[in-house]
């Protein structure tokens, strides 16, 4: 695989994992409901390649040319939006997992699959819980 494709995928092997702690970490600390947190954890420990070290080599984040934040992404205006920001942020990264890893491995391509589709259950039912923090 050419190393954009590798960058594009570390990127969003970060965000996966970024948008899945933020919001076990909301469950475990601000809910603490452990069930939750610890479903949230087993998928974000789901979310890894093994070759993390060809990923890691890729890594540009100096040029990378989306690198400023935009205002929908610096605005949050209570847990529900910071849960919200997060499920799509971990679901859009999955997307784009299980695409671009079908070019190497399609046992990889379905582990994202699964991923998402769990992030897209767990959203629906979490998003019912926290709904009152608006």
């Amino acid at each position: 695989m050419n190393s954009n494709n590798l960058r594009l995928i570390d990127a969003n092997l970060n965000r996966l994992r970024e948008g899945i702690r933020v919001v076990e970490d909301i469950f475990r600390y601000i809910y603490n409901d452990k069930d939750t947190a610890i479903k949230l954890k087993t998928l974000r420990h789901l979310a890894r390649l093994e070759n993390y070290t060809e990923l890691l080599e890729t890594r540009d984040v100096a040029n990378d040319v989306l690198r400023s934040s935009i205002k929908s992404e610096q605005n949050r205006d209570d847990l529900f939006s910071i849960l919200i920001a997060n499920f799509k942020r971990a679901q859009e990264s999955s997307r784009v997992l299980e695409e671009f890893t079908k070019l190497s491995s399609i046992e990889d391509s379905e582990n994202f699959k699964y991923i998402r589709y769990e992030l897209y259950t767990l959203e629906t039912v979490l998003t019912k819980i926290t709904s009152n923090s608006k």
